[in-house]
């Protein structure tokens, strides 16, 4: 198999939870992103992705586990570090939230969500 059909494959599996989730079929979306993650454990849209799922279950531990995982494995992702300052928040880890937003606006000052919640901490 080419790498580009293996990376496509990769992109359809992740396509697929993401589906699922927005569908509200949680479960399925945790299962499928987790079975990806067994042959791709390095993938850091995988980790978030899952993490989100995992914070719609209400499991908010998980979701801080795997949304951390994604900014360890692309810490220039953006997105990811607002997702991670998102759910401290939810969990009342101000200090952790509100340093996830200033890194995030440090590199971009008009980051529109980190602007959005960075208020909260100012």
């Amino acid at each position: 198999m080419s790498t580009q059909t293996m990376e496509r494959t990769v992109d359809d599996r992740l396509q697929r939870g993401i589906d699922l989730k927005i569908a509200g079929q949680y479960d399925e979306a945790e299962q499928a992103i987790r079975s990806l993650l067994e042959t791709e454990p390095e993938s850091a849209a995988a980790h978030r992705e899952l993490g989100l799922v995992l914070n719609f279950t209400g499991d908010f531990d998980g979701s801080i586990e795997e949304l951390k995982r994604a900014v360890e494995l692309d810490p220039g992702w953006l997105e990811a570090k607002c997702d991670l300052g998102l759910a401290y928040s939810m969990l009342g880890y101000m200090d952790e939230a509100r340093a996830e937003f200033e890194a995030v606006l440090e590199v971009d000052p008009a980051h529109a969500t980190a602007l959005r919640h960075i208020v909260y901490f100012r």
